[in-house]
């Protein structure tokens, strides 16, 4: 299948997601989306307490190996059962989500761009830049209206985890991008540069 697979990597609340539904929006039906997110490891043996204290933005914690295994097999025109996470208790929901291949493919997560043999699988790398405290207010308001989440415990995870994970592993991997957005899906002259690339890889 000739699929072109575009990774959007960034920061937490860099407008990662906001890129990414601009150009589903844009091309429809001929765009997949797969999120890094969804691949988190289950953690059934641990309570909610337990699961709540991890580290989520450490590379360890999603299951990268089962991503690029199913980025393959879509390359190879197979349709994938796509992992469901649940970020309200924390863990993996026991659902599955049936991806069939398609035209174009975009990978979206902070930590895309730190495994290199994901990089290798993908034909566009951008990478959403977006200043710190906008990302941090931004993450605010998604996690206490959108999932539920404390004031306190979203800015404990941030400065605990969120932050220092995002100095050593995220931002160092924006070197690997071919570009770099600042304010990704608000960005114009950057989205229609993509656009153009899309329309061309459709038409062919």
């Amino acid at each position: 299948m000739n699929t072109l697979i575009i990774g959007i990597a960034g920061g937490t609340g860099s407008g990662k997601t906001t890129l990414t539904e601009r150009i589903a929006g844009e091309f429809g039906s001929d765009v997949t989306v797969i999120q890094h997110d969804s691949y988190y490891k289950a953690h059934d043996e641990l309570t909610y307490e337990q699961r709540a204290q991890l580290n989520y933005d450490y590379p360890d914690a999603f299951d990268t190996d089962l991503l690029k295994k199913h980025i393959k097999e879509l390359k190879a025109g197979k349709e994938i059962l796509c992992p469901v996470y649940d970020y309200k208790i924390h863990n993996r929901s026991s659902e599955t989500r049936i991806i069939k291949p398609n035209k174009v493919l975009i990978i979206e997560g902070i930590l895309i761009f730190d495994d290199k043999e994901l990089c290798r699988l993908m034909d566009i790398k951008i990478y959403v830049d977006t200043d710190a405290d906008v990302r941090l207010a931004r993450r605010i308001m998604r996690d206490v209206k959108e999932r539920a989440r404390s004031l306190d415990s979203v800015i404990n995870q941030y400065l605990n985890t969120v932050k220092p994970m995002h100095e050593q592993y995220v931002e160092p991997s924006k070197k690997y991008a071919d570009i770099i957005i600042p304010e990704g899906g608000r960005n114009i002259v950057a989205f229609d540069m993509i656009k153009n690339r899309i329309k061309h890889h459709l038409k062919q």
